[in-house]
């Protein structure tokens, strides 16, 4: 999928550094404001990246563009404010647990290895995308902590030869926007692919199908199965959790079949062939139109 779809990923992830770094150099030119401001355009541009690359793999997942480059920002753009969030909150309590004891960092990084997928996808909000990224995630702990090990491992070739590339450049300032642009470039793409098809390997795995919104649901969620949920619940005509599923004859729940009236001819055959129910009163007939006595019951 990479290789099939790389010049639209790695086109979307240029656009967006390439503008944030160019509003950083220009604002840089104001003084010391100015270069802060240029920090907070990159450090937005770093989510927006990630949530439009993860909006335009799900937008591939069927083997093709459905959305251009402008329109999958926008898509991606109502999910930043929660991508933001849940990443500043994620930094700080993965940074506190590096620092710590290393594991709880790393444990924490695991657990929330899909945070950003569930927030474009599901639309789930800040506080819910990390329940929800804890919930693909376990029983496949180790899968995910291996496939990010290996993932930061090529992070790291890949840092260490554009440094070396870039090394010549003796303005700090260029050597640093230029190796932000291309390293964003090339590096971002190939993670949001990686993390976007684990979510959805994930949520496979817990026995649903990922859904956002469309016919047949009542909105984004953030559970499994049922309204708000991000996984398909039952269909039309399949039997919910304590519904039993009525068969072609069976009665409603709380309703009966209704009897046939004293009096009145059944649908069929009688106690008797040719024989009518006796009527109320023994040797009359039912209810009917003429007064005439009815023959009384037959031995």
């Amino acid at each position: 999928m990479y290789r099939a779809h790389a010049a639209h990923l790695l086109a979307i992830a240029f656009v967006i550094y390439l503008v944030a770094a160019i509003l950083a150099a220009l604002l840089g030119l104001i003084g010391v404001f100015g270069a802060l401001l240029g920090s907070i355009v990159v450090f937005i541009a770093l989510f927006l990246v990630q949530a439009s690359l993860v909006k335009a793999v799900q937008d591939v997942r069927d083997g093709q563009v459905d959305l251009s480059l402008s329109q999958t920002v926008s898509a991606a753009t109502p999910s930043l404010g929660a991508v933001i969030g849940a990443g500043v909150l994620a930094g700080i309590a993965i940074t506190i647990g590096l620092i710590l004891l290393i594991a709880p960092g790393l444990f924490l990084i695991t657990i929330w290895a899909v945070i950003v997928p569930a927030i474009v996808i599901e639309r789930a909000g800040v506080f819910a995308s990390f329940g929800r990224s804890q919930q693909l995630v376990r029983g496949y702990g180790w899968q995910v902590f291996g496939t990010l090990v290996l993932l930061w491992i090529i992070l790291l070739v890949v840092d260490i030869i554009l440094g070396l590339i870039f090394s010549p450049l003796h303005s700090t300032a260029l050597r640093n926007g230029i190796s932000t642009v291309v390293s964003g470039t090339l590096i971002a793409p190939y993670i949001a692919l990686v993390v976007t098809l684990m979510y959805y390997r994930l949520a496979a795995a817990h026995g649903g199908a990922v859904v956002t919104e469309g016919p047949g649901t009542t909105g984004p969620g953030t559970g499994f199965g049922g309204p708000g949920s991000g996984f398909a619940g039952p269909g039309p005509g399949d039997a919910g959790p304590g519904f039993a599923d009525p068969g072609p004859t069976d009665p409603g729940a709380g309703t009966a079949y209704p009897g046939p009236d004293p009096g009145t001819a059944g649908p069929g055959p009688g106690p008797g062939a040719g024989t009518a129910y006796p009527g109320p009163d023994p040797g009359t007939a039912g209810p009917g139109p003429g007064p005439e006595p009815g023959p009384g019951p037959t031995a």
